[in-house]
């Protein structure tokens, strides 16, 4: 009977220990929920109040800066006018920096300005306009049996920022040279490795080369807004039969149908 009574009490002792383990195992599960809540609405609160710091900042430069800007578009103004390109090209791109970052004109307008001045101004490069274009403009296209300029091609709707802008067709490759312009103040632009043209005769054909533009995952940086990228897409040869065929970027609003190869 005394033996009987002890081991009812272990067995009270043992549920109770263990009734008070989970409600004390409940108890910090509770708490520690509501600690990562606290901590998670510090961290919003925080970054929160960083954002409005950075907005203050941002604005408080933007009217410290913006009498440097008209000043540099004024002298720059002043001197194109009296002919002295290589001056006035210098302060434009001294106002278009000090624009890029805090927005008081229209930068389209003001990077054109700029690229229309290298000539006149002595320079050889192609302007901010244009990123490299020289890499991508063959010296001599005879090579090539079909050379289209501007071809008139359907592109996706979505796709207003880029265009082709020639289409080179040989007995080897199929060269198709576009243009992107960047409407945000910096982009990255890359190429999905399994880009491919497709005519009705020669089916799917994969990109083997690219010309001033990355392949994914690499990216290629363009870094101020309305700045244009020309780069070239290099594929096999298409047949001799097809009239025409569609580029497609899987992945991308960068989509191309009825591009006439002939």
């Amino acid at each position: 009977m005394k033996e009987n009574m002890t081991r009812a009490r272990r067995y009270i002792t043992l549920v109770v220990l263990v009734a008070t383990g989970l409600a004390m195992s409940a108890q910090y599960t509770e708490t520690d929920r509501i600690a990562s809540g606290v901590l998670s609405g510090i961290g919003l609160i925080l970054d929160s109040q960083e954002r409005k710091q950075h907005a203050e900042i941002y604005a408080r430069e933007k009217v410290q800066f913006q009498p440097a800007f008209n000043a540099a578009m004024e002298e720059a103004r002043q001197l194109e006018a009296e002919g002295k390109m290589a001056d006035a090209l210098a302060k434009y791109e001294e106002a278009a920096e000090l624009n890029w970052r805090y927005e008081y004109s229209d930068q389209r307008n003001l990077t054109r300005k700029i690229t229309s001045l290298y000539v006149p101004a002595g320079r050889t490069d192609d302007g901010p306009s244009v990123i490299n274009n020289d890499k991508v403009t063959l010296p001599d296209y005879s090579r090539y049996r079909v050379t289209r300029e501007n071809p008139i091609c359907k592109a996706d709707k979505d796709a207003v920022n880029i265009k082709i802008v020639r289409v080179c067709c040989s007995d080897s490759e199929t060269r198709v040279e576009l243009e992107y312009e960047n409407v945000d103040r910096a982009i990255y632009a890359s190429v999905p490795p399994d880009t491919y043209i497709k005519g009705k005769k020669s089916g799917k054909l994969r990109i083997v080369q690219v010309e001033n533009i990355a392949v994914k995952p690499a990216r290629t940086l363009i870094e101020q807004p309305y700045q244009r990228l020309r780069f070239a897409l290099i594929f096999p040869a298409l047949s001799l039969q097809d009239n025409e065929f569609e580029l497609k970027m899987p992945g991308k609003v960068w989509n191309f149908k009825n591009i006439p190869c002939k």
